[in-house]
C-alpha cells in the first residue's frame, strides 16, 4: 500500500503524532501484517516463536487455512492479533483471578477468551456484544473455547449501567476509527474521516461513562482501540481522569518489546512491534459509589439435575432451562445470572449449556454440542471416538459419517483426542447432531493433515 491510497488528511495527522518517524510508520503499512494465534490454557505447541507480552500468543510463519483445522474448530486456539494480547498483561498487573468481569465490546471474542484462561474457573465473565449478529458470533466462539466461567449477553451499555458497583474489572474494547487495522482491512481506509473520528469519541465517551457506572469501587477500567489518532485514545483517558475522579495506572511494559508508552497509556504502532495499531489503557475507579445487591433477587427454581451426570465437578453448579436448554452455571454466580435474566438482559448462552430438553409423551435429554466442547465434560459419560482428518472434516460439515464397531447411542467424535462433537450412533449411520449454523462450507482439502500448532 502505497501513501497515496491512504486519507491524506491522516497522513497529515500521523505526521503531527510521530513526526521523527512518520516516514518508517508509512513504509510499515504497507507491509503485509504477521499472522499470530493465542493457545488455549493447557494446549501445547511446537510452534516456539512466543509473543513476548502473552505466554500463550505465538506467531506463525504464514497465515494457514484455519478453517480445514479441526483443532481450530475445537478450540484448542484462536486467531487473535498479537497487539490486542497485551490485555494478558494488564490483567495480570492489576487484576485478580477470582475477578468478576464484565467485556462490554466482546464480539467477536478474542479479548473474553483470554479473560476467562485468565480467570482460571476462580472468578466469572459476562461477555457482552451490543449488536446482535456479532453477539451470535461471539457465542459461537465462547463456546468453542469451552470454559465454564462465561456467560454471553446481547445488551447495551445503558443496560448493565443499571448494574451499579457490581463488576470488579470492566474491559472496554471501544467501537473505533479502525486506523490501525488500514493494512488489514481496505474498508476500514475507505470508511475513515476526521467526522468519524469524532463520532467515534462521542460514542466512545458514551460507553464509558455507562460502564463507569457498573464499576464496582476501586475496580479497574481497561480501555483499548485499535486506532492511533489521540482524540479517541489519550484524550478519552484524560477525560475519565478529570470528569470521574478516575486514577491512571501506568503498565511499564518491558523496553525490548517495542511499546511505545505515552502520557496515558500504551500505543502499539506497526514500525516498531510485530501487530497491529494497538492503544490500552488501564484506570481504577477511586469515588464511592452505590451498589445493587445481586443476592436479594429471587431465584429460579433448580431443574435438571440429572444433565448434572454429564458434566465433572456437578456439586459446582445450578442448573437454569432457557429456551429447552439446560445451562449449568457456577452457584456462586448463579444470583448474579438470575438477576440479570429478570431485569430483562438477553442472554445467549451462559455457564456450560449441557443438554436440550426433548419434550413428547416423556420427556428426554439430548447432550448439548457445547458440552463436547466444555472443560467440564465428563469424559467417562460418553464413548469418545477418535476419527481420521477426512471423517473429522465430513463431521464438521454435518455429513452423515459411519463409525465401525462402535455401539448404538450418543458417541462423541474426537480428533487427535480432542472433541468435536457429537452423533447418535444408529448402527449403519450416524445422526450428526453438528450445529448447522457452525458447520463449514469450504470445500473438504485432500492433502494429508498438517498440524498448525
Amino acid at each position: 500500500m502505497s501513501e497515496k491510497q491512504l486519507p491524506q488528511l491522516f497522513i497529515e495527522q500521523i505526521k503531527t503524532l510521530f513526526p521523527d518517524d512518520y516516514s518508517a510508520f508509512l513504509d510499515a503499512v504497507s507491509l503485509p501484517p504477521a499472522v499470530s494465534i493465542r493457545l488455549k490454557k493447557g494446549v501445547s505447541t511446537d510452534v516456539d516463536d512466543i509473543v513476548p507480552w502473552c505466554k500463550t500468543g505465538r506467531y506463525l510463519s504464514g497465515r494457514p487455512q484455519f478453517t480445514l483445522d479441526p483443532l481450530f474448530h475445537a478450540g484448542n486456539y484462536y486467531v487473535q492479533e498479537a497487539s490486542s494480547m497485551f490485555l494478558l498483561f494488564a490483567l495480570e498487573k492489576y487484576a485478580s483471578s477470582d475477578a468478576l468481569v464484565l467485556d462490554l465490546c466482546a464480539a467477536p471474542g478474542g479479548k473474553s477468551t483470554l479473560i476467562s484462561d485468565f480467570l482460571n474457573n476462580d472468578g466469572f465473565l459476562i461477555s457482552n456484544e451490543y449488536v446482535p449478529q456479532r453477539a451470535n458470533i461471539l457465542a459461537e466462539n465462547i463456546l468453542k473455547w469451552g470454559n465454564p466461567n462465561c456467560a454471553v449477553t446481547n445488551a447495551s451499555s445503558q443496560q448493565f449501567a443499571k448494574l451499579k458497583g457490581v463488576f470488579d474489572v470492566v474491559v472496554v474494547d471501544a467501537p473505533c476509527s479502525g486506523e490501525g487495522m488500514f493494512r488489514k482491512d481496505d474498508v476500514a481506509i475507505d470508511e475513515w474521516s476526521l467526522d468519524n473520528v469524532h463520532k467515534c469519541v462521542d460514542r466512545q465517551r458514551e460507553i464509558l461513562s455507562n460502564a463507569w457506572q457498573c464499576l464496582a469501587e476501586n475496580g479497574i477500567l481497561i480501555y483499548s482501540t485499535c486506532t492511533f489518532n489521540d482524540l479517541e485514545n489519550e484524550r478519552n483517558v484524560e477525560w475519565l481522569i478529570n470528569d470521574f475522579d478516575a486514577e491512571y495506572l501506568p503498565l511499564n511494559p518491558d523496553d525490548s518489546w517495542g511499546v511505545t508508552v505515552t502520557d496515558f497509556g500504551c500505543r502499539f504502532l506497526p514500525h516498531k512491534v510485530r501487530g497491529e495499531g494497538f492503544f490500552i489503557s488501564v484506570v481504577r475507579k477511586k469515588s464511592t459509589c452505590s451498589t445493587i445487591n445481586i443476592k436479594s433477587i429471587k431465584q429460579l427454581p433448580p431443574s435438571c439435575k440429572n444433565a448434572l451426570e454429564w458434566i465433572d465437578n456437578p456439586d459446582r453448579y445450578k442448573t437454569i432451562v432457557e429456551n429447552n436448554v439446560v445451562y449449568a452455571v457456577d452457584k456462586d454466580y448463579y444470583p448474579l445470572v438470575t438477576n440479570m435474566m429478570c431485569g430483562a438482559f438477553k442472554f445467549l448462552s451462559f455457564g456450560v449449556p449441557v443438554a436440550t430438553v426433548i419434550t413428547g409423551k416423556s420427556s428426554s435429554l439430548i447432550p448439548h454440542h457445547a458440552l463436547a466442547l466444555s472443560e467440564e465434560l465428563k469424559r467417562d459419560a460418553f464413548n469418545i471416538v477418535n476419527v481420521d482428518y477426512k471423517t473429522a472434516l465430513a463431521f464438521l460439515r454435518r455429513e452423515a459419517i459411519v463409525l465401525q464397531g462402535v455401539e448404538k447411542g450418543y458417541v462423541c467424535v474426537a480428533f487427535n483426542n480432542v472433541p468435536l462433537g457429537f452423533v447418535k450412533n444408529v448402527g449403519n449411520r450416524c445422526n450428526n447432531l453438528y450445529p448447522e449454523y457452525w458447520r463449514i462450507r469450504m470445500n473438504m482439502s485432500d492433502t494429508e493433515y498438517k498440524s498448525i500448532i
